[in-house]
């Protein structure tokens, strides 16, 4: 990285962390884009280069970790659909488990704010997308539709384990280890140990079907 990127990225990081710093204090609706930016010294017009909206300085932590580990995996070598997923889970779980504070912040932000919450299920959607395109690329079979329909639930399967690990620790921050979570889940995806509800009979379903 040059010292330009370099630069850019401080910059970058500090208006960031300037306004989870106010949000945090202030709420996320009481706090105006001119507070951050003079928080951070710099313009209006220079915070917004970096974040087009006050929803997206929220959930930039949120973002660098989802998109972030689905960077990484596009590095890495061929390997077995749910090992590459393990990896994948367990690398975005790694980064928010470095900040809870900030993870939890973001939980009570999308609780009390529609804006927030709608933009975290749009990156949660994006982050599915993109894991699927890149499970497609990995994957081979004779009809793609059906490759594309393995992966997009491998990814939703990921997203799933991610979203459901976050939520429990959130609740019950000194009693629950991230990774054994996510490395339990797996295990049940693996093992089947995952039972789908029975489907609830309406009326006349009682009736035996079929001649």
């Amino acid at each position: 990285m040059g010292l330009r990127e370099l630069k850019r990225e401080r910059t970058r990081r500090l208006i960031a962390d300037k306004a989870f710093e106010l949000f945090c204090h202030h709420g996320f609706g009481r706090t105006t884009v001119e507070q951050i930016a003079a928080a951070a010294e710099v313009g209006p017009s220079t915070l917004y280069r970096y974040f087009p909206t006050k929803e997206t300085l929220v959930l930039e932590f949120v973002e660098e970790s989802l998109m972030g580990a689905v960077t990484w995996f596009r590095d890495q070598p061929a390997t077995a659909v749910p090992d590459g997923l393990q990896a994948v889970i367990e690398r975005v779980l790694d980064e928010l488990e470095r900040n809870p504070d900030r993870v939890r912040a973001v939980y009570e932000m999308a609780d009390e704010t529609w804006s927030v919450a709608a933009h975290l299920q749009a990156l949660i959607w994006r982050f599915r997308e993109e894991l699927t395109d890149e499970l497609v690329r990995r994957m081979s079979g004779p009809d793609p539709v059906l490759v594309k329909f393995s992966a997009a639930l491998s990814a939703g399967s990921a997203m799933n384990i991610i979203e459901t690990v976050v939520g429990m620790w959130v609740e019950n921050p000194d009693g629950l280890e991230v990774r054994e979570l996510a490395r339990r889940a797996m295990g049940l995806l693996h093992g089947d140990g995952i039972p789908l509800p029975a489907a609830v009979p309406g009326p006349g379903d009682n009736a035996p079907h079929g001649p």
